[in-house]
């Protein structure tokens, strides 16, 4: 069995890597639990490490550590790569693959499994989810997601107090370049009427300047200070990207423009008001990759969770009901919150993704509604009370 981290770290990623190992350490149908040195590039550099050496509790100890212990990457694999992979792995009788990621990784490893097929070779694959942009079109949510916006509910209710105490308008970038349900979790913050943040913009509602000062304004009249969070994805009415147009034009793999890196966006934003005239204190953070990794501040629910989407993928793989599958979280629709791990077809999570729901954005365009709260407060978790005047 090989076994890999891909994309961006999280705070529980690594909860998956460790119930999916321990699960196949009870298996006597798998040899040896080879664990992928940062992803792909392990598999073409034949670069491992044994996983079946660590001592439970040192595994254990894995699991409650946040970003990815195996190391990750970046890279996009073209059909050669995803070739050589599978090369490697019939070279080594590999008979399982087990890829923790988001879509991009869903792809990659839905195509090592079909050169697989081509060869008549019997080799198991299955992606483990993972993203904190939430946009798996396969879950209900993601491992992943609940502990970075426990971590932005958090960094929002601090800021707000902040706020309480100085004034002014503090802005607040937040990560999610198509997707905005981490920057609608800063919602959650919220204990009173009067709390920030108060306004949120995600990337699903076009953005305009002109609205957004005329926003802000409102709010100061109104509260007498301004916490605003916004997506560093927002874009304009054309569909143009607001941040990556001051992002300095470095690209990933993927081609897609760097933003989580820089302030640029948030800078941007804070020169509008000022411009304005009418507003004295304005200050911006862009939270950038503090919300991936951040340790102490995990959900415990999120961390059950993607340990148990590990072991269901063990399972699933074991039990031979799909060659190439992905591990869907599905949510019961009753009053209480419980969740199932479902084997899915693999091409359900692979390439594509998904976006806020219309439902979950208020019609005013810069907040979520009631029912983005309901979905969410189980995944987050309580979080910390605060006491004002």
């Amino acid at each position: 069995m090989v076994i890999a981290q891909s994309g961006g770290p999280s705070m529980v990623i690594n909860e998956s890597l460790v119930g999916a190992v321990l699960e196949a350490r009870k298996s006597a149908r798998i040899g040896r639990i080879l664990g992928a040195r940062h992803g792909i590039l392990g598999i073409l550099d034949n670069d491992y490490i044994d996983l079946r050496k660590p001592s439970a509790a040192k595994l254990k100890a894995i699991a409650e550590t946040p970003s990815s212990a195996l190391g990750s990457c970046r890279r996009k694999p073209d059909a050669a790569d995803c070739k050589a992979i599978f090369e490697a792995f019939r070279a080594r009788d590999v008979g399982y693959f087990f890829y923790i990621g988001g879509n991009d990784s869903a792809d990659a490893a839905r195509i090592v499994a079909e050169e697989a097929e081509k060869a008549n070779y019997p080799l198991v694959v299955y992606h483990i989810p993972k993203t904190i942009d939430n946009d798996l079109r396969s879950c209900d949510h993601t491992p992943g997601f609940g502990s970075a916006a426990r971590f932005v509910a958090s960094a929002l209710k601090g800021d707000d107090l902040d706020n309480r105490a100085l004034g002014g308008v503090k802005i607040d970038v937040i990560m999610g370049r198509d997707a905005g349900f981490l920057t609608a979790a800063s919602a959650l913050a919220r204990e009173r009427p009067n709390d920030g943040p108060h306004l949120i913009y995600l990337p699903e509602v076009p953005f305009s300047l002109a609205r957004f000062e005329k926003d802000v304004l409102a709010c100061l009249k109104r509260f007498g200070r301004c916490v605003v969070a916004v997506s560093e994805g927002i874009r304009d009415e054309k569909g143009v990207s607001i941040g990556a147009q001051f992002a300095g034009g470095e690209k990933d793999s993927h081609g897609n423009v760097q933003m989580s890196g820089t302030g640029a966006l948030g800078d941007y934003l804070a020169k509008v008001l000022k411009a304005t005239g009418k507003v004295k204190r304005v200050r911006a953070d862009t939270f950038g990759y503090l919300q991936r990794s951040f340790p102490g501040v995990a959900s415990s629910v999120d961390q059950k969770e993607a340990f148990a989407a590990g072991q269901a993928a063990v399972k699933a793989a074991l039990a031979g009901r799909l060659a190439k599958g992905t591990i869907a979280i599905a949510r019961d629709g009753g009053a209480r919150y419980k969740v199932a791990f479902v084997p899915r077809p693999i091409q359900e999570a692979a390439k594509f993704t998904r976006s806020v729901p219309k439902a979950y954005i208020a019609r005013n365009g810069h907040d979520v509604t009631a029912a983005f709260l309901s979905y969410a407060r189980p995944i987050v978790g309580a979080l910390p009370k605060c006491t004002v005047f």
